[in-house]
C-alpha cells in the first residue's frame, strides 16, 4: 500500500530570508492528517538566502538530520561544536537531553538548498551528540547507499532510532529494488527527477508513505534523486 504526498500540497512558508516546504505539520503549519509518519517527524525542504539562517534556539528528544543539496551552511551548538557543511555532506545532531544551535548560510553570495529531518528519540533524556561526515556523489549512483542507522553500518552516521536512511541517484530508465523486513514502512522522499513506484509516478518534492508491502521496485523515469526510509 501507497499514500502519497504531493509536493505542491506540502505547507509552504515564505519570510523573505527563508523559503520553506513543510511534509507535516510544523511550527505554524498545522495539518491534521498529515503529522508526521511512524517515527518520522519533520521533512523540512529549506532555501537560505545568502548570510541568512536560523538564530539560537533549542530541540530536546530529536535525531537532526540535514542532508545539503546545494551550498554550505556553518552550525555552531552548546556541545562547542563549530562546522560547515557542504553539498554531499550530512549531519546529524542527537538532541537527546537538550541542545541549543545556530544555522546560517555560509555564503554571502549563493543560496542554501537542504532537506531537514526529525526523527524520534527512542529513548528521552540521552546524551546529547554530533556526527558530519562527506558521502560525496559517486557513491549512491544507481545504487541505495545507506547514509542513516542505528549502529552506524557501512559508514553511516548513527542514530538512537530503530531507522535507516537511504539515498541514490539513478539515471533516467534504471531501476532498483528495496525488501521490507516483516513489519517494517517505508517512507520515499525525490529530491529531483521522476520516479514510478507501485504503479505510481512521483517527483520533485513528493513523497510517499509504504506499507504492507514486503518489496517495492523503484524506477526512474529521469534523472533523480531521492531518499528512502526504512521504519518501525
Amino acid at each position: 500500500m501507497i499514500e502519497i504526498r504531493k509536493g505542491n500540497e506540502r505547507g509552504h512558508a515564505r519570510h523573505g530570508w527563508l523559503e520553506s516546504f513543510h511534509t507535516f505539520s510544523f511550527a505554524d503549519y498545522h495539518d491534521p492528517v498529515h503529522r508526521g509518519f511512524r517515527k518520522l517527524r519533520v521533512i523540512n525542504e529549506d532555501i537560505l538566502e545568502p548570510g541568512q539562517g536560523f538564530a539560537p534556539h533549542s530541540h530536546q528528544d530529536m535525531e537532526i538530520v540535514t542532508y545539503l543539496l546545494e551550498g554550505a551552511l556553518e552550525h555552531k551548538d552548546s556541545m562547542g561544536n563549530t562546522s560547515v557543511i557542504h553539498a554531499g555532506e550530512v549531519q546529524r545532531m542527537s538532541a537527546g537531553s537538550g541542545v541549543t544551535h545556530s544555522e546560517y548560510n555560509a555564503s554571502p553570495t549563493e543560496k542554501t538548498h537542504l532537506l531537514q529531518i526529525w526523527i524520534f528519540t527512542a529513548q528521552k533524556g540521552i546524551e546529547p551528540g554530533y556526527e558530519q561526515k562527506e558521502f560525496g556523489f559517486k557513491g549512491k549512483k544507481n545504487r541505495l547507499r545507506r547514509i542513516i542507522s542505528p549502529d552506524g553500518r557501512d559508514g553511516s552516521l548513527t542514530i538512537h532510532q530503530d531507522a535507516e536512511i537511504y539515498d541514490a541517484s539513478l539515471a533516467g530508465g534504471k531501476s532498483l529494488g528495496y525488501s521490507f523486513l516483516t513489519g517494517r514502512y517505508g517512507w520515499l522522499q525525490v529530491i529531483k527527477g521522476a520516479i514510478r513506484v507501485l504503479g505510481n509516478q512521483l517527483e520533485a518534492g513528493d513523497g510517499a508513505g509504504i506499507s504492507k508491502e514486503e518489496t517495492v521496485q523503484i524506477k526512474a523515469l529521469t534523472d533523480v534523486d531521492f531518499l528512502l526510509f526504512d521504519l518501525d
